[in-house]
């Protein structure tokens, strides 16, 4: 498997610890989003994912992209360890959490969304950085409440090993660190967090640890 990757790209960073979780072998690709103008806008890396984002994963000759398809992937060929509870019920509320982040809080942040409110509305940093803690805070005060209701709540956002929720949550809540948020409001997702760190499937998807970090 090769994963095309950016060491900051929180979507990269959910699939890393999926694959690390299912214990898969891969090969990271970086593809510096920033440098030259964005790797990712190149001839090359547009023929792979044409809409210019990572992360992308290659496997069996095949391209695969969007985070949760290539997760959903993982999930399908490679059952165990699961990362999906066995009840559809569960299933739907955990992939429901898991895309309350990917869907309606991370693309607000996403870097070309960032860099058409300053290039085009002309927008300050300090502007972009409200912008983003707005989200951010609405969306993860939806996803605690979401938590707390669970009937069997443990360790995890659901049940006690992690899921595809967690598997989000955690490349998240180090994205609001960059905006800056202010976390204290969400002491339920502090404490998930703080159980998801120290396992190695997540520690070693850290942005600090990837080949490409800076």
């Amino acid at each position: 498997m090769k994963l095309y990757t950016f060491f900051r790209s929180s979507a990269s960073y959910r699939v890393r610890i999926a694959l690390n979780l299912k214990g898969l072998e891969f090969e990271q690709i970086p593809i510096h989003l920033r440098r030259g103008g964005g790797e990712q806008l190149g001839a090359a890396y547009k023929a792979i994912n044409p809409q210019a984002l990572v992360p992308a994963l290659e496997d069996a000759g095949r391209i695969l992209t969007q985070s949760l398809a290539i997760m959903e992937y993982l999930e399908e060929c490679h059952p165990q360890p699961p990362i999906l509870p066995r009840e559809p019920a569960d299933r739907a509320l955990v992939r429901s959490m898991a895309l309350l982040i990917a869907c309606e809080v991370h693309p607000i942040q996403n870097l070309r969304v960032l860099n058409h409110l300053k290039s085009t509305h002309k927008q300050s940093d300090e502007d972009i950085n409200i912008w983003a803690q707005h989200w951010i805070d609405l969306g993860l005060s939806a996803l605690q409440e979401m938590v707390l209701s669970v009937p069997h709540r443990n360790r995890f956002c659901f049940g006690d090993e992690p899921t595809l929720a967690d598997i989000c949550l955690v490349p998240q809540l180090a994205n609001a660190r960059r905006f800056k948020c202010a976390l204290t409001a969400f002491p339920t997702l502090m404490r998930i967090e703080a159980n998801c760190l120290p396992l190695p499937a997540f520690a070693n998807a850290a942005p600090e640890k990837q080949p490409d970090a800076e």
